[in-house]
């Protein structure tokens, strides 16, 4: 059976640190997924006549598919990497609490989460499955600052 691991951390180096470390560990980074809010999401681009510009996850997370910027309405520019890019692309009208939802988070945790988000932090998430060593993958996210750890 499928579990969503899900850590908030203050800061992006420290969730970047936890999927290095996971990854390193042996794990597939493509289930993993980061989304933090753009902190530069009132620069302009003169070339493209002031449309908004996102921030890009770079690092080990420059490597997962699907990394880009993404327009919430209420929350602003988020940069996020992994399956919930995708998710979120196709869900701009359900935000943030309905792809948490759609990846198996439960509403309230979603709403949680959200506020999380807005408020700064950012959400890390991991798609594992009942074979996996979670707890080794808990210990990680603990050991690099995950302020909150939660499987769902």
């Amino acid at each position: 059976m499928k579990k969503i691991i899900a850590a908030v951390f203050k800061d992006y180096d420290d969730a970047e640190k936890a999927s290095s470390s996971i990854a390193d560990y042996g794990f597939n980074l493509e289930n993993m997924s980061i989304i933090k809010k753009d902190k530069d999401e009132t620069k302009e681009d003169d070339e493209t006549n002031g449309a908004v510009q996102g921030g890009v996850i770079g690092g080990t997370l420059g490597l997962l598919l699907g990394v880009g910027a993404i327009m919430i309405p209420g929350l602003g520019i988020l940069a996020a990497a992994g399956p919930l890019a995708g998710i979120l692309s196709g869900a701009v009208a359900g935000g943030v609490i309905g792809a948490l939802v759609d990846l198996g988070i439960p509403e309230e945790a979603g709403k949680e989460y959200e506020g999380d988000i807005k408020n700064g932090k950012v959400l890390w998430s991991m798609s594992v499955n009942e074979k996996q060593p979670t707890e080794k993958i808990l210990k990680i996210l603990r050991e690099s600052g995950a302020i909150r750890v939660n499987i769902h």
